[in-house]
């Protein structure tokens, strides 16, 4: 059993919560409001789920998943993070989070960005290229032939080991993209985010309600191998 700890309590948040306990884990979620916010998801969750500080979170999290709007990274307790192994979800929507130079002139990916401010950590960027409905429906249990893989990329083998095997446990393979310099291939925009879940063919990202498809690992290939700058 591992302790996931969370960073945001959103919809990846609260779905990657939901698959973490359903597969034995414990969870320890957190937000920027505060522990008292959270009763009716931890409620939710049962007995394998606690609300806590983000500082608490990132202590107790074996694992630790950052899921938070990226321009609130700066809020997020880093030195409690140092040593860790942190899957980033982040995602950049200037509407959202304002420019940010290094990105729009594309010199950084997006979770290079995340991994400089938080110096120390062992980042794994992965569930930033899906969308948590299709998340939280799309899990089948390990040699099922129905299987969807999750993109992942990272710089540190084993921390990268320790997010398979954390996917593995919740219901899907994983697909090794490279390093963290080579996970724009997966960012808003690029036919790896969101299209290979998703059977509308329109692209829409959210999807409509039930669109969710198989996405295996050749399929991930091909999408990330489409990625153009």
């Amino acid at each position: 059993m591992t302790t996931i700890g969370l960073i945001g309590s959103g919809h990846i948040g609260s779905t990657v919560a939901r698959l973490a306990v359903d597969a034995g884990h414990e969870v320890v979620l957190s937000n920027s409001r505060g522990p008292e916010t959270l009763h009716d998801v931890v409620e939710s969750l049962g007995s394998g789920a606690r609300a806590a500080t983000a500082e608490e979170a990132a202590a107790a999290g074996d694992l630790v998943v950052l899921t938070i709007p990226l321009k609130n990274v700066g809020q997020v307790p880093a030195e409690a993070l140092r040593g860790k192994v942190v899957i980033d979800t982040s995602n950049y929507y200037p509407q959202r989070d304002g420019q940010i130079a290094a990105l729009d002139d594309q010199s950084m990916a997006t979770s290079e960005l995340v991994g400089s401010r938080l110096p120390g950590t062992r980042l794994v960027k992965a569930f930033n290229n899906i969308h948590y409905s299709h998340l939280g429906s799309l899990q089948r249990p390990a040699g099922s032939p129905e299987r969807s893989a999750l993109v992942i990329a990272g710089d540190d083998a084993d921390a990268k080991t320790a997010v398979i095997e954390f996917l593995d446990s919740v219901g899907y393979d994983a697909y090794d993209a490279g390093s963290l310099a080579e996970s724009w291939r997966f960012d808003v925009g690029t036919p790896a985010y969101g299209r290979p879940y998703n059977t509308d063919t329109t692209g829409a990202f959210p999807p409509p309600v039930d669109s969710g498809r198989q996405a295996t690992a050749e399929a991930m290939r091909q999408a990330l191998a489409e990625a153009t700058r």
